[in-house]
């Protein structure tokens, strides 16, 4: 049926995309790689980082510290998801379909299984801080802030998250140009009204920590940001032509999902650390606690500025997971594996917003535990994708029998190894279920896992990373370099890469 169709039919913005985990056509690739500027901006847009500059300064470190931490751990893990979007566009094709390249068709469903938990997680984070959000700025104007409030606000921002993953890539595209330009007033007007509550004074007076504080505070930060989209860098840049810019991409994708945490990190350090009650506050309700800066009447647009930016990444979100999905095997059309996701979601975020007692612990948990295996993966995926001359054979990705296999143990291993370790390397004791973790502090000299010198710097996170690219890059090249050896024998459509 989806052969029959036309072009228009299956780029109508308003229509279901049908394009699944498919390579795209050619005759639908089309755009330019600064069209990526606008889904990465509006997904990191939201007021959640400003909540940012609190969670950075728990780490013990100064402002200066933190702002260092903050911007370089955010650009630094978004050029990961620039570099990891160069894929989807010599590929054509999701991530995690591209990810079989380096790990084999069945192996690579180990990857997609880990993306899809971190997506569902996310959108269910950011789904919860929107009803959250809405009830506090509910309860301060006098509307009621309780249950009910929360009921409704839930089900209006689920229905939406999950309507646009359904609808599919070309609403997403155009949703996300509009909330970029609108939320991007409206943070202005956020930040000219709170300027008033920042006090220099008491910022530049809080004292530093050490310098393995900072390192955990980046790497938070890297896991919060970019690390957190990296298993989907390639499902926005897959509809582009193939001979588009490399270079173009990397930036845009880098500069759009950037831009706008970078800024909102520092207006964050600076109003936390002029206020510890309300850095306090956002431990339990991170995007709520900053409507106590507001004035009544600018409450509304706070609302739309806190909500849509929630939104806009959990559209994104629940796109990828739905991709994600369809990659371990699941034989429905994409538009019903999104709404698999989008019911999943709805559960954990029953539980997040009516059942959970505090919002940090679990999130720090949730973040650097899955933070770990992804950043492993990506330090393989990235490997594999430079050690790479060829495009990708379209084909083959779908065929175990093919030239990419069953699954390859180096990728594996690599990544269950890389993940042990870096699990070792990371606590999380805001979690009693996570204590199990930082087992290899100690044995490594590295001090105590509570309250040692390292047991905040997630080191675990930058370890799974380095471990992950250097075997697969040292291990991995033999086996490319023979996959492309065949195709250069073959009638395959493969061509040298752009």
């Amino acid at each position: 049926m989806a052969a029959e169709l036309t072009k228009a039919d299956k780029n109508a913005t308003f229509g279901v995309e049908l394009n699944g985990i498919n390579v795209i056509a050619e005759d639908e690739r089309k755009g330019r790689p600064a069209d990526l500027f606008w889904p990465w901006c509006a997904a990191n847009i939201s007021v959640l980082g400003i909540s940012y500059g609190s969670f950075l300064l728990g780490f013990g470190i100064s402002f200066w510290q933190a702002t260092i931490a903050g911007v370089v751990g955010t650009i630094l893990s978004f050029l990961l998801v620039g570099y990891v979007s160069l894929a989807g566009k010599r590929g054509s094709a999701p991530t995690m379909i591209l990810s079989r390249a380096a790990y084999g068709v069945t192996g690579g469903k180990l990857p997609a299984a880990l993306s899809y938990i971190l997506l569902v997680g996310w959108e269910t984070v950011l789904v919860s801080l929107a009803t959250l959000a809405t009830a506090t700025v509910f309860d301060r104007l006098g509307w009621g802030g309780g249950n009910t409030t929360k009921i409704v606000a839930f089900l209006v921002v689920a229905a939406i998250v999950v309507l646009a993953g359904i609808f599919g890539f070309n609403l997403i595209m155009r949703l996300q140009t509009v909330l970029t330009i609108a939320l991007a007033v409206l943070t202005v007007g956020y930040v000219a009204l709170t300027f008033q509550d920042i006090h220099f004074d008491k910022v530049s007076a809080l004292p530093g920590g050490s310098w393995q504080a900072v390192l955990g505070a980046l790497i938070f930060a890297a896991t919060g940001f970019g690390l957190g989209w990296v298993n989907a860098g390639g499902d926005y840049s897959r509809y582009l032509p193939r001979n588009a810019s490399s270079r173009g991409v990397v930036w845009w994708t880098t500069f759009g999902a950037s831009l706008a945490p970078v800024i909102l990190v520092i207006i964050g350090l600076l109003l936390a650390g002029s206020d510890p009650k309300l850095s306090q506050a956002i431990g339990s309700d991170p995007v709520g606690a900053l409507t106590t800066l507001l004035p009544t009447w600018y409450l509304i647009p706070f609302a739309i500025v806190a909500i849509g930016g929630l939104i806009a990444g959990a559209v994104l979100d629940i796109y990828s997971s739905g991709l994600a999905l369809l990659t371990l095997g699941l034989r429905v059309p994409r538009w019903t594996a999104a709404g698999i996701d989008g019911v999943i979601m709805i559960i954990g975020t029953i539980y997040v917003v009516f059942f959970a007692s505090n919002f940090i612990g679990p999130f720090e948990g949730f973040l650097i535990t899955l933070g770990v295996p992804i950043a492993a993966w990506c330090g393989v995926f990235l490997a594999d994708l430079l050690t790479r001359r060829r495009d990708y054979a379209d084909a083959e990705l779908y065929d175990s029998h093919g030239r990419y296999g069953s699954a390859d143990l180096v990728a594996v291993g690599t990544t269950l190894v890389a993940t042990v370790i870096g699990w070792g390397l990371v606590t999380n004791t805001l979690s009693s279920a996570l204590a199990w973790q930082g087992f290899l502090l100690e044995p490594l000299g590295l001090g105590p896992k509570v309250n040692g010198p390292w047991s905040f710097a997630n080191l675990g996170v930058l370890v799974a990373l380095v471990i992950g690219f250097a075997a697969q890059f040292a291990l991995g090249r033999a086996r490319v370099r023979r996959q492309e050896v065949a195709a250069s024998h073959s009638a395959s459509p493969a061509g040298a890469t752009p």
